[in-house]
């Protein structure tokens, strides 16, 4: 099984590695000129084809790749992102355990905080570890069954190719956790079960419909990016898996209502009444409107960190703001920044953005995807 990784020249990695350089030097006055680690910096390039972050580059360089996440809403808190150096673990059972650690801390009973956890690089000598899971927290998918024990179907072929590897499955309810897949360095990859006290989950109850609670819908409270590389100055970290915290229409709008995920609307809509004959009656936008009304409501009572679209919306014209100050521009994809309901009821769907790329940025690099449907996972 051949895995693919981006392979960059020294002179593409002293070119960025020298952008990345000066940044951080700029942007912490502390750190004096950069002239000394520049030469540092291209000595070591030229002995071992790569250089090695100092822990305080490390962190201002995640904080950046946040800054320049082009698809994310959430930016305004960059500065605030708790860095875990990890990068001296290449073993996926260290990696799987850190993976669990990580999600403990950054949910903090419920007061979600943004987190990353860095493993090992890629070197010019070998690729650095990887994780195959899209997110540190996933559901089963059980395949094409007329009931709400499906699952998530975004992970059905995940499932299937986890189960024929020899995981005996969960309960067969609608959200069993999926076991993690890490492939160390030198290693296949291995699935890890996640424990449940690594997960904290939030009961879906509507504020004003009673009856929710027997579907037994849930969510996890934190989202966990993690087949992402991020890449700093050059050097990049195929294993970094990082959070926020979820805007409700990620989880209210796509992740239950997607016709491809949960496809909870029609129930919904049933429940509430509503006639389901005609889309002329905007059955699915009510039936829309409803499941994210519950979704922020069952978290705001959990104690769970949640944002909704509108007050998000304001946060990132705040972040707009607050960086053109500072004199750099904001690269944005607004496909992504606009919210996946009532869109024009938000200030961002009335802006124009470039979605300019960065050097320093969390990237899906060549058959990431793939890894995290379980393609050749054997």
């Amino acid at each position: 099984m051949e895995i693919l990784h981006q392979r960059s020249t020294t002179a593409q990695v002293w070119e960025a590695a020298e952008e990345f350089i000066r940044l951080f030097h700029r942007e912490n006055r502390d750190a004096g000129d950069p002239q000394a680690r520049l030469a540092a910096v291209r000595a070591e390039l030229a002995d071992t084809g790569s250089y090695v972050h100092t822990p305080q580059e490390l962190v201002h360089g995640a904080r950046v790749a946040w800054r320049n996440s082009n698809r994310c809403i959430g930016r305004l808190y960059w500065n605030s992102l708790r860095v875990r150096d990890r990068r001296a673990l290449t073993d996926a059972d260290d990696i799987a355990a850190e993976c669990f650690e990580h999600l403990r801390e950054a949910t903090n009973g419920g007061r979600v905080r943004p987190t990353i956890t860095v493993f090992a690089p890629d070197t010019p000598d070998r690729p650095g570890p990887l994780i195959w899971s899209e997110q540190l927290v996933r559901y089963a998918g059980y395949g094409d069954h007329p009931s709400l024990t499906v699952g998530d179907a975004r992970n059905a072929p995940l499932t299937a190719a986890l189960l024929r590897l020899g995981w005996p499955g969960g309960a067969g309810t609608p959200f069993d956790l999926l076991p993690l897949v890490v492939q160390g360095v030198h290693d296949t990859p291995r699935w890890f079960d996640t424990p449940a006290d690594a997960v904290l989950e939030v009961p879906i109850e509507h504020p004003d419909q009673g009856g929710w609670a027997d579907w037994g819908l849930r969510w996890h409270a934190v989202p966990a990016i993690s087949n992402m590389c991020l890449e700093i100055g050059g050097v990049h970290y195929p294993a970094a898996p990082f959070n926020g915290w979820y805007m409700g229409t990620e989880i209210g709008a796509r992740n239950l209502a997607d016709t491809d995920r949960y496809n909870l609307l029609p129930a919904v809509a049933r429940r509430l009444g509503l006639d389901l004959s005609s889309d002329r009656s905007l059955w699915k936008d009510r039936a829309l409107v409803e499941l994210n009304r519950a979704v922020l409501h069952s978290f705001d009572r959990a104690g769970v960190t949640i944002a909704d679209h509108h007050s998000e919306s304001r946060r990132f014209l705040s972040h707009l703001e607050r960086e053109r100050r500072k004199g750099r521009e904001v690269g944005a994809d607004w496909s992504w920044i606009v919210p996946p309901i009532s869109g024009s009821a938000t200030p961002v769907f009335h802006r124009t953005f470039e979605d300019s790329p960065s050097s320093t940025a969390y990237v899906h690099h060549s058959g990431a995807q793939e890894r995290a449907q379980g393609r050749d996972l054997v």
